[in-house]
């Protein structure tokens, strides 16, 4: 591992990845490759997930192209110097502020979504003019697989190659020198990143996760607020860092919202044979969600297949703030309803927790929105839907709090991965004598006047 980063020092040092029309390359090249391999990488999604192709295509391929297209077409636009005002006590001179790359990368990927919330944060540093060293996640071995062999044999592996294996390769790149690290994962693995990285004083950005609530408003379209709900919730069978964590309903819609949220479970009719659910990753997830799910508080679904790795979407209801659903992120297809009867009180007991990654508020009342979205803190969030801000190339993604540091997609992407460098250019055919020697009482009005005293 120390190896190969040092051969990456090299070759970044060597100045090849700087010019726009290198990274536009690259980027064009790594579009092709997938295209190319779209098939391979879906069949090894299949392979851990039992996932189909249009939903892989929808949850992996998708993301991933949008990014790409949205890089090639903007990079020169991003990585361009943009001149700023230039203060009085620098006059004359030009200011610029100069976009760089920061080095060499690490990316360590999620097992949840393994091409996207892989390749995506790749993809950000790619453009931003970086050599990058990608480490897919274990859990999901057979993608992981796939993806070091069609980026292995096609990049030289002083620019951008795949490292596969587990906690002692990982720790072992922990420990060397980068120039940044991003990490997309849990908030217990977040928080070994950041100490393993502090040791280098080494920068990270840490995409986490938390639990994200979802308010229903009284006055909320019950019919699309459930249709919305139950995708955004069961879809990858729960496994998405920004899917609805658990309910705040009224007390007052309460029934009538969860008798349409048990027709709608049912008319989409989840399964893998539709190609529309998956299994959980493997059997320690299953358990941990199966510890979950307190058989008397199931309102529908609670059905488990170890042996499959499936569990039923699951609605559990007059479920208590301390109960052990609630203790952790759930990360799967299992939805705890809670009802309120003031919004102080909902925004309470969202305020008592750490902060979420995204908060959902389904309601046509605008100062209703105006009043949740200025006194809760979240990583990013919607208004009647869910999970699609996610797909937003304009919008940053990140998290606040336990729910992550740092922020990434589109141009927030290329930030994340690049020094913005402070540059003033200045003439020297003649200088103003206010700062140097010898100072008196009118170069110290002048002074104060310049800056505005």
């Amino acid at each position: 591992m120390k190896t190969l980063l040092n051969k990456q020092k090299e070759y970044f040092d060597s100045n090849v990845t700087k010019p726009a029309a290198f990274r536009l390359e690259q980027l064009k090249k790594l579009r092709a490759i997938l295209m190319h391999n779209e098939k391979l990488l879906t069949e090894a999604v299949y392979m851990d997930f039992k996932k189909g192709s249009f939903n892989t295509f929808l949850t992996e391929f998708a993301g991933v192209y949008g990014a790409l297209n949205n890089a090639i077409r903007n990079i020169d636009r991003w990585s361009k110097a943009k001149r700023v005002n230039t203060s009085m006590v620098n006059f004359p001179g030009k200011s610029m502020i100069v976009p760089e790359p920061l080095g060499s990368i690490l990316v360590i990927g999620s097992w949840n979504y393994p091409i996207n919330l892989t390749l995506v944060p790749a993809i950000a540093a790619i453009a931003a003019g970086n050599t990058v060293i990608l480490k897919p996640s274990e859990l999901s071995a057979n993608t992981s697989r796939v993806l070091a062999r069609i980026i292995n044999t096609n990049f030289d592996s002083s620019f951008f190659t795949v490292a596969e294996g587990g906690v002692k390769e990982t720790t072992e790149l922990l420990g060397l020198p980068f120039d940044k690290i991003f990490f997309t994962g849990s908030v217990p693995v977040g928080r070994i990143i950041y100490q393993a990285a502090a040791k280098n004083l080494v920068p990270v950005t840490l995409e986490l996760g938390g639990k994200s609530p979802l308010i229903v408003a009284p006055d909320a379209n019950l019919k699309t607020t459930v249709k919305r709900l139950v995708w955004g919730k069961f879809v990858n069978a729960g496994q998405t860092c920004v899917a609805p964590d658990y309910v705040l309903v009224h007390k007052s819609i309460e029934k009538e919202f969860l008798a349409v949220l048990k027709t709608e479970i049912s008319a989409a009719s989840f399964s893998i044979e539709n190609d529309n659910y998956a299994q959980i990753i493997n059997t320690n997830h299953f358990d941990r969600l199966a510890d979950m799910i307190d058989q008397d508080k199931v309102f529908t679904g609670g059905k488990l297949d170890r042996s499959q790795r499936t569990i039923s979407p699951t609605v559990l209801v007059g479920v208590k703030h301390d109960d052990p659903v609630m203790s952790e992120e759930i990360f799967g297809p299992v939805l705890p309803v809670m009802t309120y009867e003031n919004i102080e009180d909902a925004i309470q007991f969202v305020k008592s927790r750490p902060k979420p990654l995204a908060l959902y508020l389904f309601s046509e009342s605008s100062s209703l929105r105006r009043k949740i979205f200025n006194e809760l803190s979240f990583g990013g969030g919607m208004i009647n839907d869910v999970l699609m801000h996610f797909v937003n190339e304009s919008l940053p993604f990140g998290g606040v709090g336990e729910s992550g540091m740092g922020s990434y997609h589109g141009e927030a992407g290329f930030k994340c991965f690049s020094h913005y460098k402070a540059i003033i250019s200045r003439p020297t055919l003649f200088e103003f004598p206010l700062k140097y020697y010898p100072y008196n009482k009118l170069k110290f009005s002048l002074i104060k006047k310049a800056f505005g005293i």
